[in-house]
């Protein structure tokens, strides 16, 4: 069923680009208008290039003061509001933008949050109307009031994108990458997030540190923002010595990279579960709450969670065994369309009945 002006999607931080644009796709072949606006912030614009994927942009990243944060949350909803009555969307969709729904929930414009995370807490007016969750997640308590209009999906969402991927072999030789080492992909945690715990850095180092000493590892190391990256290389100048280190000048598509690693120690969620959804060796070092994705994809031994210095010295530093993607249909992508159909349907239903 098309809506009436469209479906608006923001892509708020970088593992959004690649997750909806299957979704954009799917939509638009269904014969949906969809129109998409880009944060900048990390690497969103970048990629949302670097794939394809138009958008306007809209507003910015603040950084970690909190006051900041909120104020920037705010500011960037009233950017929004241009855009949103020239457009006067049917439906906006999003993975978490709190931007958006701001402004959607005080226009009365219905609200589709996507989410993997059942620690994130969000505030009255910032909760959605409906929400699209893994099943692993269907039975906590949500942001949804009414239980009716939180829709559930088989699976993680990066199982989404990494369906149809398709390896780029030029990327080792464009970064430089020597191939015959253990090639190693590391993500810092997320100092910048609300949810960011002191003792993800101390792990984040010690890994660091034991891996910067062994002449056998090609590390590929990927800051979330030029600040990060600055201040690593203030305070550990002895991890950037040689060649042993490459951090990427440009935006890369996370799953390539992925795909020609050994191993990967994160501490992001999203990169933990693209390894996994890749059959790649994955440490996680995030020492926030964790979530029942992420501890259903420990039971199936998909994922190693390391919850200590000590246990950072028992990853294991060896090539790969190949471990090829189970051919499958994508049933998650299918999933999430046919409730957004649905939600439209429901919406265009309750939008006549008030009409009338």
């Amino acid at each position: 069923m098309a809506s009436n002006n469209g479906i608006w999607i923001d892509l708020d931080n970088t593992p959004h680009v690649p997750f909806f644009r299957p979704i954009i796709a799917q939509l638009t072949d269904r014969g949906e208008k969809v129109a998409v606006t880009a944060r900048e912030a990390f690497q969103v614009c970048q990629l949302a290039d670097l794939l394809g994927v138009r958008y306007q942009k809209i507003g910015r990243h603040y950084g970690k003061n909190p006051f900041l944060k909120i104020t920037g949350l705010v500011w960037r909803s009233v950017q929004m509001i241009p855009f949103v009555l020239r457009k006067r969307p049917s439906l906006a969709l999003s993975h978490g933008s709190r931007s958006q729904i701001l402004i959607c929930n005080l226009l009365r414009i219905p609200t589709v949050m996507l989410m993997d995370y059942e620690h994130a807490k969000t505030p009255l007016l910032l909760r959605p109307r409906w929400q699209i969750v893994p099943s692993a997640i269907w039975s906590e308590r949500l942001q949804c009031r009414n239980r009716k209009r939180i829709l559930a999906y088989d699976g993680i969402k990066e199982d989404v994108y990494a369906h149809d991927f398709v390896v780029d072999p030029s990327l080792p030789g464009a970064l430089g990458i020597n191939t015959d080492k253990i090639v190693v992909t590391v993500r810092p945690p997320a100092t910048e997030s609300h949810y960011h715990q002191a003792e993800s850095d101390l792990l984040f180092e010690a890994f660091m540190d034991r891996a910067c000493s062994n002449s056998e590892l090609q590390i590929i190391l990927l800051p979330r923002n030029r600040k990060q990256e600055a201040f690593y290389r203030a305070s550990h100048p002895e991890w950037f010595i040689g060649k042993r280190v490459i951090v990427p000048e440009i935006a890369v598509n996370g799953l390539d990279l992925l795909w020609h690693s050994d191993l990967v120690v994160s501490g992001g969620g999203t990169m933990n579960r693209e390894a996994a959804a890749l059959n790649v060796p994955v440490y996680s070092i995030f020492r926030g709450p964790a979530g029942l994705v992420d501890k259903e994809l420990a039971r199936q031994r998909r994922l190693v969670m390391v919850d200590s210095v000590s246990a950072v010295q028992e990853i294991g530093l060896r090539k790969k065994t190949s471990r090829p993607i189970e051919e499958t249909q994508n049933t998650p992508l299918t999933t999430i369309l046919e409730h957004i159909e649905e939600i439209l349907r429901q919406e265009n239903l309750c939008s006549q009945a008030h009409a009338v």
